[in-house]
């Protein structure tokens, strides 16, 4: 009998032919995957379960990784290209839900029998980098102008802020506060922005990339901020300075002539165990000292905007 061979586990995805071409038989491989020791992440295409993520997220770039292992044209992109930077969906869904997403030249030909989103278009050097893993992605300015392309106004401005927020902090070592707020960068993130625009979704994104605001720090402030641009009502000032007695603060939206203070509420601000108190003391100060509240959850201006607005026109309007 002979003696099976020991072979080196892949740890990113790796093809069937590569493999032969180092020595590795189709039955070594078979042998490894019903031991659980290896994974077919597509048609092909392996990888050993040292480098199959626990997380679904991971998973699933990997299966990105997979696709582009077979496809050396390819360039993860839109939602795939989401999940490597992090960006935040406009919904209630996770990027990595769906398929993962891949952009080939329009001069590559062949069939791709897998479930992977294709996209084709041409992509200029600018607008390609690398992940983390070496795998070529679209850059954080395209994968966000891509996503936000169709998409309703307040719906494109949640993607284009936060990708927004991570290119200014890219232009320094260590970003403060004042920074997300400075004309001068937030001038140079809007054109960051726009230099990625195709010709077919200039006009749709220009409106939004001119209202991309970096301070804003949810995707629900995004939101919050394109509905109120749609609405008519006066648009605040986002993560403005506020000096009281007590300390600085930052609210969500501040409209100083009426001295309101907008608040948008959600679970990722009370993680703390002190939170909630810490908030309601912050809130108190600022009513002795003259300020008014209005109050909103992330889930109303995401389920239900008017009544949002009314909310807000009415306490502007008291």
């Amino acid at each position: 009998m002979r003696t099976p061979r020991p072979w080196t586990l892949p740890t990113q995805p790796v093809t069937r032919a590569l493999l032969l071409a180092s020595g590795v038989t189709d039955a070594m491989i078979a042998t490894q995957i019903t031991k659980g020791r290896v994974v077919q992440v597509r048609r092909g295409v392996f990888v050993g379960v040292g480098g199959w993520p626990d997380d679904a997220a991971g998973q699933h770039l990997v299966r990105a990784h997979a696709e582009q292992v077979a496809n050396p044209d390819a360039v993860i992109s839109h939602e795939s290209a989401a999940v490597v930077w992090g960006l935040p969906t406009p919904g209630f869904g996770e990027w990595y839900q769906a398929p993962v997403s891949l952009t080939l030249p329009s001069t590559c030909h062949g069939t791709r029998r897998t479930s992977a989103a294709w996209h084709i278009a041409e992509l200029p050097a600018p607008h390609v980098t690398r992940d983390d893993d070496g795998y070529l992605v679209t850059s954080l300015a395209r994968t966000a102008v891509d996503l936000a392309a169709g998409l309703a106004f307040p719906q494109a401005l949640v993607i284009l802020d936060a990708a927004g927020r991570q290119v200014l902090a890219s232009f320094t070592t260590s970003p403060r506060r004042s920074d997300y707020v400075n004309p001068r960068l937030v001038k140079a993130v809007r054109d960051a922005l726009s230099d990625t625009l195709s010709r077919r979704w200039r006009a749709q994104l220009r409106a939004a990339i001119a209202c991309v605001e970096p301070c804003r720090e949810s995707a629900a402030e995004s939101l919050t901020a394109g509905h109120l641009h749609l609405s008519g009502l006066p648009v605040p000032q986002f993560q403005a300075k506020i000096v009281t007695s007590k300390g600085i603060y930052y609210p969500d939206c501040y409209w100083p002539e009426s001295r309101l203070i907008g608040e948008c509420d959600g679970a990722g601000k009370y993680q703390m165990p002190d939170a909630i108190v810490r908030e309601k003391e912050r809130e108190q100060v600022l009513r002795d000292d003259g300020h008014r509240f209005v109050r909103w959850l992330g889930k109303e201006i995401m389920l239900s905007p008017p009544v949002v607005m009314n909310r807000i026109g009415a306490a502007l309007n008291s």
